[in-house]
C-alpha cells in the first residue's frame, strides 16, 4: 500500500503515521503538512529517516502541488486529517476553515478522479451533529442522526462529509467517512483542552474552563482512534459513515479536576471564565456500527488514557514548552484574557 496521508505532521496525523509503522510496517506512507501552526515537522522525527516514509510540504487546496505529488507518487489511496480544527479559532475568522475544510476537500477529490485514486476516507467528526441535552444521557449520536453543526468549523466539517458523499454517488469513488469524539493524547497542540489544562496546571498558572464546566464530552484516546480509520480504510464499505466513539463521558470540569489530582495540583487553580459562543452542550457517540462490522472497540480507558497522556507530558516538556513560546501566547490572551466572569446559573439551555 502507497497511503497519502494529509495532515500527517498534526496531532492525530502523526499518530496515525505512528501507529501504521507498528502495525503495518511494510506501507510506504507519504505525508503532506502545510506546517500552519498546528503543524510541527519535530514531531515526526522518529520517521523521518525511514525508507517508507517521505514528507512534502504542501497546501491541500493548491491544485498543482497536490497534482505534481500524486502523478509523481502514485498512491493507493488518501487518508484526508488536514483540517482547521479549533472552534474558537473558527468563531474569530471562518474563512480560512472553509477554504481549507471545504475546497482544501474538493482539491483532493478532484485530483483523485483525475489521477485514478479511488480510494479516499475523509475523517470528520463528532461536532457535525451539534449537540444533545445534558439531561438526556440515553441519547447519543447514530451515523443516522441529521447534521446541525453550531460553529463555523463544525459546519465546514459537515460541508465536507456532504461533499464526499456527493463525490462517491456522482463518480463513484470509494469514499468512506469517520466521525470521531475528542481526541486526546500524545503530540495534541496546547490550545486544546487537556493539554492546555495540564501546561498551565504545571506552570501554576489559572485553568480557564468556560461556563460552569458542565459541559460534557466524550473522550477517545488517539491511538483507538488510529485503529479505528485503519480497519475503516481496510475493510469500510464504500459509501459507509462510521462513528468512533470512546465510551468516555465526563464534563469538563470534572475532567480539569481529574487532570490536577493527576499531577498533584491544587483545585483553587480553576478559573471560571465566559462562556463560548454557541457552546455545545454535550456530545455523545455510539460507536456499534463499527464495532459489530468491524470488529473494533476502543482498548484504552479514559483512565488509563488519561494517565498514558500526562505521562507523556511530564516527559516531553520541551516539545510543548516550544509552541506555548512566541506567537501563541498572543492568541491565547485573545481566547481567556478578557472573558468576563459567568453567570453561575446554568439551566441545561441553549
Amino acid at each position: 500500500m502507497r497511503l497519502l496521508i494529509t495532515g500527517g505532521a498534526g496531532f492525530i496525523g502523526s499518530n496515525f503515521i505512528f501507529h501504521l509503522r507498528a502495525v503495518r510496517p511494510d506501507w510506504t506512507l507519504l505525508c503532506v503538512d502545510k506546517l500552519t501552526y498546528a503543524g510541527n515537522l519535530a514531531t515526526l522525527d522518529s520517521v523521518r529517516d525511514d525508507p517508507h516514509f517521505r514528507f512534502f510540504r504542501a497546501d491541500i487546496t493548491d491544485e498543482t502541488a497536490m497534482r505534481g505529488i500524486f502523478e509523481t507518487e502514485r498512491p493507493d489511496a488518501v487518508v484526508n486529517f488536514a483540517a482547521e480544527s479549533h472552534v474558537d479559532r473558527s468563531i474569530e475568522d471562518p474563512g480560512i476553515f472553509l477554504r481549507t475544510n471545504v475546497l482544501g476537500v474538493q482539491t483532493l477529490l478532484d485530483v483523485c478522479r483525475s489521477c485514478g485514486v479511488s480510494r479516499f476516507h475523509q475523517v470528520s467528526t463528532d461536532e457535525v451533529y451539534g449537540d444533545l441535552p445534558l439531561d438526556r444521557p440515553d441519547l447519543r449520536f447514530t451515523e443516522e442522526s441529521p447534521l446541525r453543526p453550531s460553529s463555523p468549523y463544525a459546519a465546514s466539517k459537515a460541508a465536507a462529509d456532504l461533499l464526499c458523499g456527493a463525490y462517491r454517488r456522482t463518480y463513484g469513488l470509494h469514499v468512506t467517512l469517520s466521525r470521531c469524539s475528542n481526541n486526546y493524547g500524545p503530540f495534541q497542540f496546547p490550545e486544546k483542552l487537556i493539554p492546555l489544562m495540564l501546561a498551565n496546571a504545571l506552570a501554576d498558572q489559572p485553568l480557564p474552563v468556560y461556563g460552569t464546566g458542565e459541559n460534557v464530552r466524550d473522550w477517545l484516546y488517539v491511538d483507538d482512534h488510529c485503529a479505528a480509520i485503519r480497519l475503516i480504510l481496510e475493510k469500510g464499505e464504500a459509501g459507509a459513515v462510521y462513528n468512533i466513539g470512546g465510551h468516555g463521558e465526563l464534563s469538563n470540569l470534572a475532567l480539569v479536576r481529574r487532570l490536577l489530582a493527576l499531577v498533584g495540583k491544587s483545585e483553587s487553580l480553576i478559573t471560571h471564565v465566559g462562556d463560548r459562543k454557541g457552546h455545545d452542550l454535550r456530545y455523545a457517540i455510539d460507536p456499534v456500527l463499527l464495532e459489530k462490522t468491524l470488529g473494533w472497540r476502543p482498548a484504552v480507558s479514559l483512565d488509563e488514557g488519561l494517565a498514558k497522556t500526562v505521562a507523556w507530558y511530564l516527559e516531553h516538556r520541551l516539545w510543548w514548552e516550544t509552541i506555548r513560546s512566541g506567537a501563541y501566547l498572543s492568541y491565547y490572551e485573545r481566547m481567556y484574557g478578557n472573558r468576563p466572569a459567568p453567570d453561575r446559573h446554568f439551566d441545561g439551555g441553549l
